[in-house]
């Protein structure tokens, strides 16, 4: 055998010279380490044979095997001694020395000793002169704690590699978790498909081993279409859309993955993009679009860590699209309801056409005035369009008096508020709007109706929508009286204010004045259900 390079999957270099300086420190003789797989030395050690005939493959192969030391040649006054060394490589290891069991004598014939170690009898016979001398038993004891010692340190370093892989999947696998979780806790109807996949494009930029990633969403209702990307996402949204087209059949239940071996082919229409994960939004039977990763950060491929990763990103946003969807059906369906309701008092009291949609209009101009959350908008012009649905339930002789009320009339159409909260009571959808319709009629000072509730007892929206619906009342026409002129309706609210009506609320009118004025005088046939629109 001869001293050749180390084949590639050969150990590390520095493990070999490692394990020899560990055994020159414990048995204080130079070994020299083979590699049993291929026959091979690995490292010669000092004074020690370097081309044996007696170290063949077979034997250093039968040492690693059984993983204890032997005594590979008992000859004479002179011992070889063989110890496994496990490695992670695939390599097995075996470390050799030759040792003296005692001194020569006149009896000892070297020369099968010569032929054996492939040394001269000059060699020998100057080696035994300066060697300590080992006695058998003590000398494999110690070669024994040696390979536990290796078998020990090779175990451990095993553990700890799977130690920190864990550790990384532990990590990577927390960090997958975090994402969607908060992605879970996003999926409300006031986050928009936008706002969560920016908040997952951002996440995975930091996680996913890609350069670039893409978010497409399409609408089926209404053709819209958005499209996001980050990092260096090499394809703008029509050559997305192309690619989409031509890989969206393979991706519709299934993540679509492709690498060089498909990047490679002749058929491969986008030379930017060297690996994919495509992974579609799915709902059900529905696609709301796609989410992708281009190219590997590390030029690598990408697999099914990647694929599982997108998948679940895929997923929540799939779901939170057929969410957006369903809830657009419902919200079509409240809003033909309540533009059924609001032409059905219009139709019970058509003297007062258009007075609700005013008064839904005025009280979210005022509500903006006082800086009410934009949230709690919608609320309170659904409030006001529905302020006055309990009329329905009014006598006809009574709402379309043209003169004044008795008392008993005037009793009798008190009853409005309560039959409009009976009304929508059961209704899930017109649960907010409840206070609105059952005290709006409520004074400040406790003298309101029906209630008698005062003060911040009051709904912070009836508040408002009382000051609403009085403007409306006191301006518009009727066929017994014309609308009041601006400087009797102010005086009215000056006089009222802290009594009939929030004060806040009074203040917030003459602020808002102008602009109130003017959504009185526009002419508007139907509701507006587009926010920006409501003052």
């Amino acid at each position: 055998m001869s001293l050749d390079a180390a084949p590639v999957s050969a150990p590390p270099r520095r493990f070999v010279q490692t394990v020899v300086a560990d055994l020159q420190t414990w048995f204080e003789a130079g070994f020299s380490i083979w590699d049993a797989t291929n026959d091979q030395l690995l490292q010669a050690g000092t004074d020690a044979p370097c081309d044996s005939p007696l170290l063949n493959a077979e034997l250093l192969n039968t040492v690693a095997a059984r993983g204890q030391p032997e005594f590979l040649l008992d000859e004479g006054p002179t011992l070889v001694l063989g110890i496994p060394i496990p490695c992670d490589t695939a390599s097995r290891l075996v470390a050799t020395a030759v040792f003296a069991s005692r001194r020569a004598d006149k009896d000892d014939d070297l020369t099968i000793l010569s032929e054996q170690l492939g040394w001269s009898f000059e060699q020998i016979t100057a080696w035994l002169s300066r060697q300590q001398i080992w006695e058998p038993g003590m000398l494999m004891r110690l070669a024994r704690v040696a390979a536990a010692k290796f078998a020990a340190d090779n175990n451990s370093n095993r553990l700890s590699i799977e130690v920190d892989k864990v550790s990384d999947n532990l990590a990577s696998t927390y960090e997958e978790i975090s994402l969607l979780y908060s992605l879970t806790q996003n999926l409300r109807l006031s986050s928009s498909h936008i706002e969560l996949g920016q908040m997952a494009m951002d996440w995975l930029l930091e996680v996913a081993p890609a350069k670039g990633l893409a978010l497409y969403f399409s609408d089926a209702n209404t053709s819209e279409t958005d499209y996001l990307t980050g990092g260096n996402f090499a394809l703008g949204q029509s050559r997305f859309a192309d690619l989409i087209e031509m890989v969206a059949p393979c991706a519709h239940d299934a993540p679509y993955v492709a690498n060089h071996r498909i990047t490679d082919s002749d058929e491969w229409e986008f030379p930017e993009i060297r690996q994919l994960v495509l992974v579609p939004l799915v709902e059900g039977d529905n696609i709301f679009g796609f989410l992708a990763a281009m190219n590997h950060l590390d030029g690598g491929e990408f697999g099914t860590v990647e694929a599982g990763l997108l998948s679940s990103v895929g997923a929540i946003l799939g779901i939170h699209g057929g969410n957006i969807s369903l809830y657009r059906q419902q919200a079509d369906m409240v809003t033909g309801v309540v533009r059924a309701l609001s032409s059905a008092i219009d139709a019970k009291d058509p003297y007062t056409c258009g007075h609700s949609d005013r008064v839904a209009r005025i009280a979210v101009r005022l509500a903006r005035e006082l800086g009410v959350d934009e949230s709690r908008l919608k609320n309170i012009y659904m409030g006001g369009l529905l302020h006055d649905i309990g009329k329905i339930g009014i006598n006809d002789h009574v709402l379309r008096k043209p003169g004044s009320l008795t008392a008993e009339e005037y009793e009798h159409i008190k009853l409005h508020p309560t039959l409009g909260f009976k009304i929508l009571k059961d209704i899930e959808h017109f649960s907010n709007v409840l206070p609105i319709v059952l005290h709006h009629h409520e004074d400040f000072n406790g003298g309101g109706y029906p209630n008698r509730l005062a003060g911040k007892e009051i709904p912070w929206e009836a508040r408002i929508t009382a000051v609403a619906d009085a403007y409306d009342a006191m301006t518009s026409n009727r066929p017994y009286r014309c609308g009041m002129d601006d400087r009797k309706v102010d005086e009215i609210f000056r006089t009222g204010r802290g009594k009939q009506w929030d004060p806040q609320v009074i203040d917030a009118f003459f602020a808002a004045r102008d602009d109130i004025y003017r959504i009185a005088h526009e002419d508007n046939d139907v509701p507006i259900f587009d926010a920006q629109h409501w003052s």
